[in-house]
């Protein structure tokens, strides 16, 4: 891709005569049940061309302007049931689409190594076992295979899930599914069955989302994904409102039950734990290097109020002897009457499965609270009016116990019967109460801090200072060195922010730290061919510290910086103008103002710095980042580097949010995967000589040799070796090497 090729030019009418041509190019195999091998199923890719109208900003085109192609293009996954199993018991070939190697000397490797080196996922190229007679068929060049045992139950499930969504009992279904590249809309598609005819007869059966799926609706989304209803977030028997004094004191979806639960096992009262939380706030802290300043209105806007409410005389003193500020309260605070204001309860099923390629760790998600601070006046028993709402959000974040196929699919299947209540009436609240108590509960968590299943809470205010300013705390101890976390029972801990620099000591625009990483480490993890914006993806991590300086930050400013520039790359380059916007709009900068538009003061739609208001009302008002700016819609957001006259990135959220509930809540199939010993990387190295172990960028370095594996012999050798190395297997879903769209916002 050269000179402006990367410019949007007219809305997305004009992309679908593009889009044909492309898809002319593609020779794809039409009937998925034969034997012979397929020509390779490309990504689908749009080339926009130059042009003199682009993208502004709140602009929100219909998404029925996508361009269609066939489903079988998108599928990355083919299950072959083979002749006869192998050694260990394996009955089906997986063939996963894997992106070239982030390391480019692993080009051409007959074998690929992913995730840790201590659970390593091996996969043999397809068209190699082909010749080897391995597998039947391979679906191309550029597919790896790994093995597993697909009962024939789950192949029966499928279909019957199919047969019961084109029935209509879980809604008016679509056969239509918009494709998304990572989060942006990219085209439409219809998904493809499960055949079990081709499947049992040896055919290369794809592996895509549902050929039909309840029609996304704002009423799915209210009910099953991110809940703001009043009949929930101020329902009289689950809830207190600080504002009115109406609800349960400690009621189930309180501030202050979360916090009772969370505090459990920590060796401190549950207003010791909070006063302690809070107080974080009051003295500078320090995490990898980067100094935090001080918000001592802490005190005067939450814990002064809160404790005068709760009876008790209180004062900010510093404490000569620590040199600390130091809260002094005659009696502890009243946890019932907390000044946090649930605003939503959201299901992030969308984060569910492993890591990005970081092995076989599959979850399902989190549970997410959302609470807004107020200072009503009179406290617990005004109205509305006096109700005296801050910017200022609290989010409980909570993995979601549970690992494997069945317990992500059990969860998608708990939302989507929940969705299918009429009203959020008693029956509904009662469900979604058992599913949150599931998560919040002291204990659900054996091997996490506390026994809690919190990942981690986050602030987002600017009711202390300026400029807006997010935090991060866990239940965990941080080890900068390794980038490792150690969980430990205790206080809530400052934590460095999830991929994001330290805004203190790197400018957003000319930093050079910021700049070297994205132009090495994230381009390099780039996924080839791209083109913006509808094929944009990359793998990387963001290590501790970069060119032996401390790179993440322990808290993130947003206006200024509003996002984060490579101040070298140039818009020239698809592959610079996509690492660049992957990695920014993973920061939380990035995430919560220019990336995602939230910058947009246009219209009376959209937010500033928060993806949920706390200071609208309820029900909070929610980003166009997540609406689309309505059913049916995407928000388009001019590039935040580079401007809408070199690309535009569209977002649909609560869409990408609810394909993704419907799949695996019923077209996921799970398989039994068995896991090798880290002994065989050994075993590897010795044979081959080197191990092809492909890590995403900026990972920590492998003890291995690294390198290719392209001799056959070799390849037969290590399949005769996988017997000697058999650990357990574990059943998951059979895309579960295809990373997750979301990473932690």
């Amino acid at each position: 891709m050269t000179g402006l090729s990367l410019r949007v030019g007219e809305r997305m009418s004009r992309m679908c005569n593009e889009w044909r041509v492309a898809v002319l190019g593609v020779v794809v195999l039409a009937v998925w049940g034969c034997s012979k091998e397929p020509a390779s199923a490309q990504p689908p890719q749009v080339r926009v061309a130059p042009a003199g109208v682009h993208a502004g900003p709140g602009d929100t085109p219909s998404l029925g302007e996508l361009p269609v192609v066939s489903g079988l293009s998108v599928a990355k996954v083919f299950a072959q049931k083979l002749g006869k199993p192998t050694s260990l018991g394996e009955t089906t070939a997986v063939h996963v689409k894997l992106p070239p190697p982030a390391n480019r000397g692993l080009a051409g490797s007959l074998v690929r190594v992913v995730g840790d080196s201590s659970g390593p996922t091996v996969l043999f190229r397809s068209d190699t076992l082909a010749r080897l007679g391995v597998i039947p068929a391979s679906p191309g060049p550029e597919f790896f295979t790994l093995f597993a045992r697909l009962p024939g139950a789950e192949v029966e499930r499928r279909e019957e899930s199919e047969r019961r969504l084109a029935s209509g009992e879980f809604g008016m279904p679509t056969r239509e599914t918009v494709l998304f590249n990572g989060r942006h809309p990219a085209a439409r598609y219809e998904g493809l069955p499960m055949d079990a005819n081709a499947f049992a007869q040896g055919g290369l059966v794809p592996q895509t989302s549902c050929p039909q799926v309840p029609a996304s609706t704002e009423a799915w989304w209210e009910r099953t994904l991110m809940i703001r209803d009043p009949a929930v977030v101020l329902d009289p028997a689950r809830t207190w409102d600080p504002c009115t004094g109406a609800g349960t004191k400690g009621g189930v979806w309180t501030f202050a039950h979360l916090m009772r639960e969370m505090a459990q096992g920590s060796g401190a009262s549950p207003e010791d734990f909070v006063l302690e939380w809070l107080s974080l706030w009051l003295n500078d802290f320090q995490a990898n290097g980067d100094t935090v300043p001080a918000r001592r209105k802490m005190y005067d806007e939450v814990i002064a109020p809160w404790a005068a409410a709760s009876g008790a005389s209180s004062s900010l003193e510093f404490n000569a002897g620590t040199g600390r500020w130091e809260v002094v309260l005659r009696q502890p605070l009243d946890l019932d009457i907390a000044p946090f204001r649930l605003l939503a309860i959201v299901n992030r099923i969308d984060l569910a499965g492993s890591t990005e390629y970081s092995g076989r760790s599959s979850t399902p998600g989190e549970l997410r609270f959302i609470f807004g601070l107020t200072r009503p006046s009179p406290w617990g028993g005004g109205t509305e009016a006096t109700c005296n709402l801050k910017p200022f959000t609290t989010i409980f974040e909570y993995g979601v116990p549970g690992e494997g196929c069945r317990a992500i699919t059990g969860w998608a299947r708990q939302w989507v019967g929940l969705g299918m209540d009429p009203a959020f009436n008693e029956a509904y609240r009662s469900r979604l109460q058992q599913m949150t108590e599931s998560v919040v509960r002291h204990g659900r968590a054996p091997g996490k801090g506390n026994r809690s299943a919190l990942n981690q809470l986050r602030t987002n205010e600017v009711a202390l200072a300026f400029p807006w300013e997010l935090r991060e705390f866990h239940l965990a101890d941080e080890h900068p060195g390794t980038g490792k976390d150690t969980p430990s029972n205790g206080l809530l801990r400052v934590h460095t922010m999830a991929l994001t620099p330290d805004d203190a000591t790197h400018d957003f625009r000319t930093d050079p730290d910021v700049d070297f990483f994205v132009r090495t480490h994230v381009k390099n993890g780039v996924e080839q061919p791209v083109t913006v914006p509808t094929h944009c993806t990359a793998r990387f991590t963001v290590p501790q510290v970069i060119n032996g300086m401390p790179f993440l930050g322990a808290n993130a400013q947003v206006a200024p910086p509003t996002h984060w520039e490579a101040v070298s790359a140039v818009s020239t380059s698809a592959t610079e103008v996509c690492a660049r916007k992957e990695f920014s709009s993973n920061t939380c900068n990035g995430c919560h103002f220019k990336d995602t538009g939230t910058n947009d003061f246009s219209g009376t739609d959209n937010l500033a710095f928060v993806h949920v208001s706390p200071t609208s009302g309820i029900p909070a008002r929610q980003s166009r980042f997540l609406t689309g700016g309505g059913n049916g819609f995407m928000f388009v957001v001019p590039d935040a580097q580079f401007g809408a006259q070199v690309t535009s990135w569209p977002f649909a959220d609560l869409l990408r949010r609810h394909q993704r509930l419907q799949e695996l809540a019923h077209c996921s199939a799970c398989g039994w995967f068995i896991d090798l010993d880290a002994g065989y990387l050994n075993r590897m190295e010795a044979l081959a000589g080197s191990v092809p172990l492909d890590v995403a960028p900026g990972s920590p370095v492998s003890t291995f040799t690294v390198g290719p594996i392209r001799d056959v012999d070799r390849v037969k050798q290590l399949l005769e070796l996988r017997p000697g190395f058999r650990m357990r297997p574990r059943e998951l879903p059979l895309d579960f090497l295809e990373p997750p769209a979301a990473r932690v916002h």
